[in-house]
């Protein structure tokens, strides 16, 4: 029997969909504009992209989820909005992910109601614990790695936090933190079925090269698993 996710996704449906998450963040794209950073980001692959800006006005947040909405849809690629459940209704996203720190998860379930995603961070197994009870759809696991992409991530977690979320809970997870295209392998094999990264793809001199050395990490990982 097909499981169905709080959104009404299946699961099988929606984990592909998962596998590489790019954030926003202006502070990180060399001065390139949004538009331009997450198209060449999707030309390389990325299967989400998160709109990220805890600076910008509610009105510059629509403006600019309204643009990333026509450039996703082109591409067949979810969007996402960070923190903003509001922002993420008035765009006609496709969810919303909050973090500890934002609306609490069953509050923003209640929000997008049972047609969007809704996606949890995690930084230990009481955090995970809670964004499953309060209906996540899927959990950003980390900072897996040291970072410099989120100032405020905190110290890493290691691999270790997704083998053992994974061993208790069947959400799907999203690696987050320090995540390249080296490290992709490991966090594949410990759980995750996709990775979210900054730096590595909007800080890169060639954002779709990038983004696809990524993707194909994450394939190739899905691929090993499938053969073990």
């Amino acid at each position: 029997m097909t499981e169905l996710l709080p959104c009404g996704w299946a699961r099988e449906a929606l984990i592909p969909r998962l596998a590489l998450h790019v954030l926003t963040d202006r502070q990180w794209s060399r001065g390139r504009d949004m538009l331009t950073v997450v198209a060449a980001a999707l030309a390389g692959g990325a299967t989400i992209i998160q709109l990220r800006d805890k600076q910008a006005t509610t009105h510059t947040l629509v403006e600019e989820g309204l643009a990333l909405r026509e450039l996703t849809r082109r591409h067949g690629a979810l969007l996402i909005v960070n923190d903003r459940v509001d922002v993420a209704l008035a765009v006609d996203a496709d969810g919303a992910h909050v973090g500890q720190d934002d609306m609490p998860a069953a509050l923003a379930r209640k929000l997008l109601g049972p047609g969007r995603i809704l996606g949890v961070s995690a930084g230990n197994l009481e955090e995970a614990a809670q964004a499953v009870a309060g209906g996540a759809d899927y959990l950003g696991v980390g900072p897996i790695y040291a970072t410099r992409g989120k100032a405020d991530a905190g110290p890493a977690t290691g691999p270790e936090l997704l083998r053992a979320i994974s061993a208790r809970y069947r959400v799907p997870l999203v690696a987050i933190g320090g995540i390249t295209a080296a490290n992709t392998p490991e966090v594949i094999a410990a759980g995750a079925c996709g990775v979210a990264v900054i730096t590595a793809v909007v800080a890169a001199e060639d954002i779709t090269a990038a983004a696809r050395a990524i993707a194909e990490q994450v394939r190739s990982g899905q691929r090993g698993l499938r053969r073990a």
